[in-house]
């Protein structure tokens, strides 16, 4: 892949106070309550641009788009955002803690050249178009990249690690920690020897995008409409399979809206197709028991590369429901790879949301009718009682996937279901951001009274 260094712009500290104040999740996993603590967090959090609230009287000249780009503008004017003055990759850890452990991941930001979907970059996730027209609208409005494309390259020789490893000796230019506890860092690497030795090592490689579907199908688009200077080039995070802390995470499923559901009925129609392990309860306390119980058991058969679903319908049982016979998604869905056959989401999807359910393709992308839940430590918990309040009629609980199997699927030019992983932690908007095209005003010049030392 061709990257290639670049000067970001970044929260000017003389300006906002802490840098670190002014960053945030992306914005497809910002609720409306974690928007107002953002905006109540720092007047110039990057979510007024990235995220923006929306108002009753917007319309075509006047909405979320145009006010995002009068703000990014205002800011770059008064030295709030302040462009770096020398070419940088710019490494990005995040430490955090996942089932007890403690996790560094690394990775690094550069501009890196768009190219069209196939073996150079591969997609692993099926995106939907009111997103992707969401950010595409921003982009046009803010002549902008601001949230990251999280990209997997595979290097045994870690020679990004070792690199960043010298940077890291130095203070950070962003050190925060979020709302879970996460610790963000931003470090440059602006010595021509070191950045050429990471633009050398990429060009031989191969991506698979972890994150940001929507992100780089929206720069595609721009790319071709666009003649704007380094339209083509996009600002991306990197991060080497080769290391203990990439991370991927289940994301559950909460089903609502059937008609005539009935969970005895379900259950029946699953022991077609799966064992039904049952851990009943009629307490409080039982019920966490079971609940435990359900987990543990999901986790041992993960380890043994077996498919397996938890699966809560209330009816005082968890169930784990393990896959009889792996032919049953040949014959479900013969167009698709052994690999992507194999994968629970989808095994999920094909076998049970359609098959047995009738969510079809269709119905699903209107999201009307199921919910994904992020597996973090209180999303069994809450699903549990989403289901008893009534609010969803079914929850699906599955195991994460492994790297192994989402490089097979990516290998064999297919993509798997929407929401079939989730990597963790998820990479903050607003460390560095790239305009396209320059402002009419000169932002590195503008901001004189700056402390910050740039690089």
């Amino acid at each position: 892949m061709d990257v290639r260094p670049f000067k970001a712009f970044r929260f000017d500290p003389a300006v906002v106070g802490d840098a670190g104040q002014c960053v945030a999740p992306p914005y497809d996993v910002i609720d409306d309550a974690q928007q107002d603590r953002l905006y109540q967090q720092n007047p110039y959090n990057v979510v007024r641009i990235d995220r923006g609230k929306e108002l009753p009287s917007d319309n075509g000249q006047e909405n979320v788009y145009t006010r995002a780009a009068v703000t990014l503008k205002e800011w770059i004017d008064r030295g709030v955002l302040r462009q770096d003055s020398r070419d940088a990759i710019y490494g990005y850890v995040q430490d955090f803690e996942a089932a007890g452990r403690a996790f560094s991941r690394k990775s690094f930001i550069a501009l890196a050249r768009m190219e069209d979907f196939g073996p150079g970059v591969r997609p692993h996730e099926e995106i939907l178009t009111k997103p992707m027209l969401d950010r595409l609208h921003l982009k046009r409005a803010t002549l902008a990249q601001l949230g990251l494309v999280f990209m997997l390259y595979e290097d045994p020789e870690a020679v990004v690690e070792r690199i960043m490893d010298k940077a890291m000796a130095k203070p950070a230019l962003v050190d925060v920690t979020d709302e879970q506890g996460v610790r963000h860092r931003l470090y440059a690497v602006t010595s021509p020897s070191d950045t050429k030795k990471v633009v050398q090592m990429m060009a031989r490689k191969h991506c698979i995008i972890a994150d940001g579907h929507h992100r780089y199908t929206t720069g595609l688009r721009y790319a071709e409409e666009s003649a704007a200077p380094g339209a083509r080039y996009q600002m991306m995070a990197f991060a080497n399979t080769c290391q203990p802390g990439l991370i991927v995470l289940a994301t559950h499923r909460l089903v609502r809206g059937l008609p005539d559901f009935s969970g005895p009925r379900l259950m029946e129609r699953l022991e077609g197709l799966f064992e039904i392990e049952r851990y009943p309860f009629n307490t409080a306390a039982e019920q966490v028991q079971a609940k435990d119980a359900m987990q543990s058991r999901m986790k041992a058969l993960f380890d043994q590369d077996q498919t397996a679903f938890g699966v809560y319908a209330g009816q005082g049982a968890f169930l784990v429901a393990v896959l009889r016979d792996r032919q049953a998604m040949q014959k479900a869905a013969p167009t698709m790879s052994p690999a992507w056959q194999e994968v629970d989401v989808a095994i999920l999807q094909t076998l049970i949301l359609e098959r047995l359910l009738g969510l079809t393709p269709e119905i699903l992308a209107q999201g009307r009718s199921i919910r994904y839940v992020k597996d973090t430590a209180s999303s069994v918990n809450a699903s549990i009682a989403q289901i008893e309040a009534g609010e969803y009629q079914v929850a699906f609980f599955l195991n994460p996937i492994k790297i192994r199997q989402l490089v097979a699927v990516t290998d064999s030019g297919q993509r798997m279901p929407q929401k079939s992983t989730f990597f963790y932690p998820k990479m903050f908007t607003g460390l560095t951001i790239q305009k396209l095209e320059p402002m009419d005003s000169s932002p590195v010049a503008s901001t004189s009274r700056s402390q910050d030392r740039r690089v």
